[in-house]
């Protein structure tokens, strides 16, 4: 079946990249507003799109009814965002702050989630979360609707402690790091804990570690 992208409908063009394109890691984007009220958010159109500089990249779909998301609204505002990733005992809270409250009201107020200061850009994170990744508003580049891709640079990243094999080389403890990913539908999740390793051709070159 070949589907022609520029024709399909967007609810099936939106099934189809959300079914195929996975397993998707998680950003549960936390923001502030101007009057200060903490917006928090999930979205799974997210990855890194580099490290030098490190930056993240997220494509946050049009509100039905509002001309912007809460969460795009806040990062044009105030050039800021957080992404905290999600593990497994995280994910009732995680899904429970993706319902659409009017503008102003705190969805982390509302899901009883417990947020913790920020270290580099003012943004409240998720004290639960294992990772935060605080970041500083790059572009935002603007699509034919309301869609916009939001690129961020990371200022800092907060990796609690019992996911540090080596603090200073950096090295994480795949087994102690879990974050769930996002698979096709809107409630269909994955774990991260079965994995495998293939040498690369280029073995004799040092990697990255």
């Amino acid at each position: 079946m070949l589907y022609d992208m520029k024709t399909l409908e967007a609810r099936k063009r939106y099934k189809l990249l959300a079914s195929l394109v996975v397993p998707r890691p998680i950003a549960w984007v936390s923001t502030i507003s101007n009057d200060g009220s903490v917006n928090l958010a999930p979205y799974s159109f997210f990855n890194v799109m580099g490290h030098d500089p490190a930056v993240v990249a997220l494509g946050i779909l049009e509100h039905p009814e509002k001309t912007l998301k809460d969460t795009v609204r806040n990062i044009t505002e105030t050039e800021r965002f957080t992404v905290n990733l999600v593990a497994e005992d995280q994910a009732l809270s995680m899904n429970e702050t993706a319902t659409d409250l009017p503008n102003g009201e705190s969805e982390a107020d509302y899901a009883s989630v417990q947020l913790c200061s920020a270290i580099a850009n003012g943004v409240p994170g998720v004290a639960q979360s294992s990772v935060r990744l605080e970041c500083q508003l790059m572009q935002t580049v603007p699509t034919r609707t309301q869609q916009r891709i939001i690129l961020g640079e990371i200022l800092s990243i907060y990796v609690r402690d019992a996911l540090l094999i080596d603090p200073d080389t950096a090295q994480i403890d795949l087994d102690a790091h879990s974050p769930i990913a996002r698979m096709g539908g809107p409630g269909t999740y994955c774990r991260t804990s079965d994995r495998f390793d293939i040498r690369r051709p280029d073995s004799q070159t040092q990697p990255i570690d």
